[in-house]
């Protein structure tokens, strides 16, 4: 599940209906309300996929952007960081910025690979929700070769502490035994890293190279994103049978 949430006059500011300041005033007369209910609390917080009103009228971001990104070792996730910390927002132009996108899901310090970033809240919704079983690769890199017979146990499941968890394929990489690309659909925190941990591996390495849908080319380098057009955007929802009105 999706965790990014926004202060609701900051909401309300980038769906185009007025400034920040203006929204305060909504809020506190009560024009405002979230999943059905009226809120005049300053500084209160949404989610991206929440359902906001204005009085009747629903309010939707304006300007939809969906980003493809290359995350690079050493980055952090996140939109802020207080620790001065690398994170991924410090690649991306202001200009986009300020139309309130995220990352959509997270990957660790340390995990390389692909993700995006958008200010559609429930397209995030969709692709980090567990029930809709998001299929997602990894390239990994152990610590020791791979023995064959772990794929048995593999295929039966492990149990993690949110559950029992198969995947789907796992296949070695050009012959090196310590180098595999394996599929799941489940987005748990550190899930590969725990997965290996529990059968007698360290994972050194990972790199996510497909995610609902998406690839990384050779072309778009570490650090490096890249705008989506809305043709990809609708494919993406096809594959995925993803249905919602704006």
């Amino acid at each position: 599940m999706i965790k990014q949430r926004i202060r609701l006059n900051k909401y309300i500011a980038y769906s185009g209906v007025c400034s920040r300041r203006k929204a305060d005033k909504l809020i506190k007369i009560g024009l405002i309300s979230v999943n059905g209910k009226i809120i005049n609390k300053l500084g209160y917080k949404v989610n991206y996929y929440d359902n906001i009103k204005y009085v009747n009228s629903n309010l939707n971001l304006k300007n939809k952007i969906y980003i493809l990104f290359n995350k690079p070792k050493n980055c952090i996730t996140t939109v802020k960081d207080n620790k001065n910390r690398i994170i991924i927002m410090d690649f991306i132009p202001k200009i986009y910025k300020k139309l309130g996108i995220f990352p959509i899901g997270r990957l660790d310090k340390n995990t390389t690979g692909l993700i995006l970033l958008t200010n559609d809240g429930k397209l995030a919704q969709y692709l980090t929700h567990p029930k809709y079983k998001i299929k997602r690769k990894y390239k990994i890199f152990l610590n020791k070769n791979f023995n064959k017979t772990d794929i048995l146990i593999l295929n039966k499941g492990i149990k993690l502490k949110e559950g029992k968890i198969k995947i789907n394929n796992i296949k070695i990489f050009n012959n090196n035994k310590r180098t595999l690309i394996i599929t799941i659909n489940v987005g748990w925190n550190k899930i590969i890293h725990r997965i290996f941990n529990k059968i007698g591996y360290k994972v050194l390495f990972l790199n996510r190279i497909y995610f609902a849908g998406f690839k990384i080319n050779n072309n778009l380098k570490k650090g490096q994103y890249k705008i989506l057009s809305n043709k990809i955007i609708n494919y993406i929802k096809n594959i995925n049978n993803i249905h919602y009105n704006e």
